[in-house]
């Protein structure tokens, strides 16, 4: 079964911009992190992963523009509601890219409990809209 884009849209609380912003970002770095995995391409992880977080810094910039257009037209509550769940996913994204790079370039011994701690909790902020949402 296969989601609809509305059904995204709702559960994730992002735009269709943003999704796309992320699958774009994700097919880069798919091909980058493929030329450095196969040696192909000499070059840092921090370097594969330069797509993912200029992806992070985008979406940032577009959730404050929507924050701010919101905030302007009153819808004040509106905003901050959606401005903190933004502030929350990215993060919360940001961080597991962090981690994972660092591991992955061996700057840190992490598990990969640690690493993936960050999408665990995503994972269930995500169920949770998701069962709230008819």
């Amino acid at each position: 079964m296969f989601f609809t884009l509305q059904e995204l849209v709702r559960w994730l609380r992002m735009t269709a911009f943003e999704l796309w912003l992320h699958l774009v970002s994700v097919l880069i770095f798919s091909v980058l992190a493929v030329l450095k995995y196969e040696s192909v391409w000499q070059v840092s992880w921090w370097a594969v992963f330069i797509p993912l977080f200029a992806c992070d810094g985008l979406n940032a910039y577009f959730c404050v523009i929507v924050f701010i257009r919101q905030y302007n037209e009153f819808d004040i509550k509106t905003a901050c509601l959606r401005g903190l769940a933004s502030l929350l996913t990215i993060v919360l994204v940001f961080l597991f890219k962090l981690l994972l790079c660092q591991r992955l370039s061996g700057e840190r011994d992490t598990s990969m409990s640690e690493v993936m701690g960050p999408l665990f909790v995503l994972l269930q902020i995500v169920m949770v809209r998701a069962c709230r949402t008819n």
